[in-house]
């Protein structure tokens, strides 16, 4: 194994300069150590020191009183008067100069250089109205059962629902008879459904003068001929309305000027057919590997949720997916999610386009390297899911928006996986969708509402998560936001979500959360035409981001036990 991490130091440009045969094995030794205390492969420890190095180059010009065991040196004085009784010879580089460290003013050190506690954990057990903060003795027995009950080596399986448009799809071609065609879907469908479900009648013209109740949908062509009219909401004690809500309206227009709502219905119902698996679901390498555990329980699930940026923006760095990384491989979770932004448009380098790489190039050995080597430590027991963002500077700028395009070796194929912006996917039977636009953010910025006369303050932020599940759709909001590269040509299919998920993935910039709501009501038309309703609870979940600003961000390690009552979700800030 010493071979092994010498070759890596070598690989990466690193080597033992004027040091001694002795003294080179000494190092060795050390590092050999190092690796089998702290459980890391040689390619983790030469990354690490590859972060060290940058770092403390940052505040010193000059590595040579670095020692290898000591920061931030080996000569350092000691308390009490004690000194030092070992000196390593530090290791030197004759690496070439990089953008990341030519552009780095040589008296700064990054935030990740002088912390000594890196991660503060926040416990939230989900409940209909919040979250709460167990007991200390009971989140470890949440904990430790769910350890005992998911090992590290049996690997989870992965199949995907839906991830669309396809890599290398033909967009900004949109026409007008494409944002037409997906409007008008998005009404007719859904009145179809509540015909079907039997919570309203057949739908009547808005428009028309009439004393007698109704319900209508406004603006569909079918319905209302494209026509608007005037609405009053004087009757209703409660709403909660956007911009694009598809919604049923109960109530008359007697001037044929102004319609008289009575009865609001925002929650679009669904089928039971919709929620059966899909035959089209496609499986990501279902194969076992040879420890796999075939007894594995169903439904359960130990995973890893993390949002971008994963780097702060005083360097490209990228130390807090390092540290991300650092702590997946202490956890060793089954499941990994990282959604973009990667490569973020919005950060400062980049923005100014001061970097001298590509930004695929940044992409490849910044990020998707640094996976490569996590998956490779963890074997077979873990795989990584990666979605992009439209901030991602590296990718199509348009939404839906397609997976990277990998090419990664074959033995990674069954391991890193990615998919479309907007994805439905599922892992152990449990369903996850996944949206990296902050739609969240965006609706709160355009949601009216009202509260029933001497209710209480609801909860706002799980009200936004359920208008998606509530309009069936993981972009609602019609005008889009500024910035928001709507293709109406790939939206019909790929913004659907055509199944309630069992977990729902929206990062955002707004505070981290993992909330448990109501869903739509799920009905089923028996062969007399009498329908059975019932509501299906999900779990909300926003990681926060990995990185704000020159400080660490936070992240979600979430256990899924079967049902959501028993699952425990973990907001971690690094």
């Amino acid at each position: 194994m010493e071979e092994e991490i010498r070759a890596e130091l070598e690989s990466s440009g690193f080597s033992f300069g004027g040091a001694t045969p002795a003294d080179a094995a000494q190092i060795l030794s050390t590092l050999l150590t190092y690796c089998i205390n702290y459980k890391l492969s040689p390619a983790d420890l030469v990354s690490n020191w590859e972060v060290y190095y940058l770092n403390r180059l940052l505040g010193s010009a000059c590595m040579e009183e670095e020692g290898l065991l000591h920061t931030p040196g080996a000569k350092q004085k000691k308390p009490n008067g004690e000194s030092s009784n070992s000196e390593l010879t530090p290791l030197t580089t004759e690496r070439p100069s990089s953008s990341r460290m030519a552009k780095t003013n040589s008296d700064r050190i990054t935030p990740f250089a002088t912390r000594v506690n890196k991660f503060t954990q926040q416990y939230v057990l989900h409940a209909d109205n919040g979250a709460s903060e167990p007991h200390r003795h009971e989140r470890e027995t949440i904990e430790d059962e769910v350890i005992r009950r998911i090992q590290p080596s049996q690997r989870c399986s992965l199949q995907v629902q839906c991830s669309q448009p396809e890599p290398g799809c033909r967009f900004m071609y949109d026409r007008m008879e494409d944002r037409f065609n997906y409007l008008e879907d998005r009404i007719r469908k859904p009145a179809i459904l509540f015909s079907a479900s039997g919570f309203c009648g057949e739908p009547a013209d808005a428009t028309l003068a009439s004393e007698a109740d109704s319900t209508c949908f406004f603006s569909s062509v079918e319905h209302s001929r494209g026509q608007r009219v005037r609405l009053d909401l004087k009757d209703l004690d409660h709403f909660s309305l956007f911009p694009g809500q598809v919604v049923g309206i109960d109530g008359h227009n007697p001037s044929g000027h102004c319609f008289i709502a009575s009865k609001l219905i925002d929650s679009i119902p669904i089928s039971v057919e919709a929620q059966l698996p899909s035959a089209k679901k496609q499986a990501v390498g279902n194969e076992s590997p040879p420890n796999f555990n075939t007894d594995t329980p169903s439904r359960v699930l130990s995973s890893i949720i993390a949002a971008g940026p994963y780097t702060t923006t005083d360097n490209l760095l990228f130390e807090p997916l390092q540290e991300l990384l650092s702590y997946a491989c202490r956890k060793q979770p089954q499941l990994v999610i990282l959604m973009g932004p990667f490569i973020d448009s919005d950060h400062p380098d980049i923005k100014k386009g001061t970097v001298d790489q590509s930004f695929r190039d940044i992409f490849y050995f910044e990020i998707l390297r640094k996976v490569q080597d996590f998956t490779q430590y963890l074997a077979n027991t873990v795989r990584v899911i990666l979605i992009p963002s439209v901030r991602d500077a590296h990718h199509d700028f348009v939404f839906p928006q397609p997976a990277f395009d990998l090419n990664l070796p074959e033995d990674n194929t069954h391991q890193i996986t990615s998919l479309a912006n907007p994805s439905l996917f599922s892992s152990n039977q449990i369903h996850f969708g996944c949206c990296t636009i902050d739609i969240l953010k965006q609706l709160s910025g355009e949601e009216i509402s009202r509260k029933p006369p001497g209710g209480k303050p609801g909860d706002r932020i799980g009200r936004l998560a359920t208008h998606l599940v509530k309009q069936q759709s993981y972009y609602p909001l019609y005008p889009p936001a500024a910035g928001v590269p709507l293709d109406f040509s790939l939206a019909k299919e790929a913004l659907e979500i055509s199944s309630m998920p069992d977990i729902l993935l929206l990062p955002s910039d707004l505070a981290p959360f993992a909330k448990a709501a109501l869903g739509p009501q799920i009905f089923r038309a028996s062969p007399d035409a009498v329908c059975s309703e019932d509501e299906k609870r999900f779990i909300c979940v926003n990681p926060g981001r990995l990185a704000k600003g020159i400080g660490g961000g936070t992240f979600v390690e979430l256990y899924y036990n079967e049902h959501i009552d028993r699952t425990n979700a973990t907001i971690v800030r690094i």
